[in-house]
């Protein structure tokens, strides 16, 4: 299965390149991603609950970068063993643009493969399932890279003087974290 798409993102090229490298904002953007850790140079491991068809599995796998060209490009690549369900095997190449309006185009070349049980729900399941988890990932990366997520992030906070600027996006959350 091959799906090429992409999304404009109202962020600066290099912040959406830190949140591709962040293990956090992966972990918020994968659909059933219970755990993730690692670095993106030793790359992450992840632990993925998903149901494809009437198979229900827990995934556990790898994700590395390869072909990291900063803040232009990079090659991630993941495979995750699901016990009797089967595998999942694939690859996205991702690639950054600045856009017209100021912020960035991320576009995303995607290839998945499956086994076991999973390759036996037939083309047409895998395929739009695939396509499906795909566009869940980049949609909420886009989301989570502009903040719109942010919304449970604005109850008042009480310790705020209310003389900070409000910060906006992942990396707001994160600078907000790190000054708490």
């Amino acid at each position: 299965m091959q799906l090429v798409d992409s999304k404009e993102i109202a962020a600066p090229r290099a912040e959406v390149w830190a949140a591709l490298l962040s293990a956090d904002v992966l972990k918020t953007c994968v659909p059933g991603c219970q755990e993730m850790s690692g670095t993106p140079a030793e790359g992450f491991e992840a632990v993925v609950v998903q149901k494809v068809g009437p198979v229900k599995a827990t995934f556990k796998g790898a994700v590395t970068l390869s072909e990291m060209a900063e803040p232009d490009s990079l090659v991630l690549t993941g495979e995750g063993k699901g016990g009797a369900a089967g595998f999942a095997k694939g690859g996205a190449r991702v690639t950054l643009t600045d856009s017209a309006s100021g912020g960035t185009v991320l576009t995303y070349d995607v290839e998945a493969k499956v086994g076991g049980k999973l390759a036996q729900l037939g083309s047409r399941i895998i395929d739009g399932f695939a396509k499906k988890m795909a566009d869940q990932f980049f949609e909420s990366f886009r989301a989570a890279v502009e903040g719109e997520d942010a919304a449970a992030d604005s109850e008042p906070d009480p310790a705020d003087d209310g003389d900070a600027p409000k910060k906006k996006g992942w990396l707001g959350r994160v600078m907000r974290k790190d000054e708490g």
